[in-house]
């Protein structure tokens, strides 16, 4: 059996944890490659970690991309050149109910994203070639025990799929978020910033203010997505009744006044509200 060990790198503080443990010298698994993918929308800060990471040479750190989702948006189509990708954007109907749109950015941006990297590249498969038969792929998932139904929810991926062994390391080991603060603490000359798009709808107040605050280049790529979901000659707005924001307030963006909101108690990103796989 040829077998291959593959991290899945969100780049956040959980993936991170694990691309140092594979790292250490009585590390208890080791990667044979991390593949990032990346949406072309991460905060600045992301992307300065991700250098830093790359920079440490071993495991190899692949960044592959479908392109940058943000103009995908704008000019309204997707990765595979059709009708562009959803993002969970809010809604809000005539009676102030709130709904969301249904989110397909996750899988085409990041996911696909990975599986195309391994089976093109480390396999040298060709499009829907099947992996041989003698070939085991272990693809691992920085998801803590404070994340544990999120996990039950990644393994309905691999159900009934022969060729791939998912693992969740830090649920084995009995970490939580907490856990891998503490150790990523005295491991890096920086903190490791949340991993999700710039104008990702599952951001708290905090999250926003911070954005708005301390990346410039972040916040107006956010304000001007944000103002093109409301375009009405964008094939973003087709079918839609309602207008769209990446806010739950269902206000643009650049109007909020973030000081005079109540701080969001719960964070999405961290629960089931926010089931993707983009911060890990």
């Amino acid at each position: 059996m040829k077998e291959y060990h593959i991290l899945n790198l969100g780049a956040g503080v959980q993936s991170t944890a694990l691309y140092l443990l594979s790292r250490e010298p009585d590390a208890k698994f080791r990667f044979d490659l991390a593949v990032f993918a990346d949406t072309g929308e991460e905060p600045t800060a992301v992307y300065r970690h991700l250098d830093y990471l790359r920079s440490l040479g071993a495991p190899e750190i692949w960044v592959r991309s479908a392109g940058k989702l943000g103009d995908d948006l704008v000019g309204g189509r997707n990765s595979t050149g059709q009708r562009f990708a959803s993002i969970p954007a809010f809604t809000k109907g005539q009676d102030g109910k709130v709904g969301m749109v249904r989110r397909q950015c996750t899988k085409e941006y990041k996911i696909d994203v990975c599986e195309r990297a391994i089976r093109r590249e480390l396999l040298g498969l060709k499009p829907r070639q099947r992996i041989p038969k003698d070939v085991a792929l272990h693809q691992y998932f920085g998801i803590s025990t404070d994340e544990a139904a999120r996990a039950e929810r990644a393994k309905k991926r691999f159900e009934g799929v022969k060729h791939t062994v998912p693992h969740w390391p830090l649920i084995k080991m009995g970490w939580s978020r907490k856990d891998c603060l503490a150790y990523l603490k005295d491991k890096l000359p920086h903190e490791v910033p949340k991993s999700s798009c710039v104008f990702c709808p599952y951001r708290t107040n905090q999250s926003w203010f911070n954005l708005k605050q301390t990346d410039s280049d972040g916040w107006k790529r956010a304000v001007e997505v944000d103002r093109a979901l409301r375009d009405k000659h964008s094939v973003v707005t087709r079918g839609f009744r309602q207008e769209l924001f990446v806010h739950r307030s269902c206000v643009p963006l650049d109007v909020i006044d973030f000081g005079k909101l109540q701080p969001n108690t719960i964070d999405p990103m961290t629960t089931g509200e926010c089931q993707g796989m983009c911060g890990l």
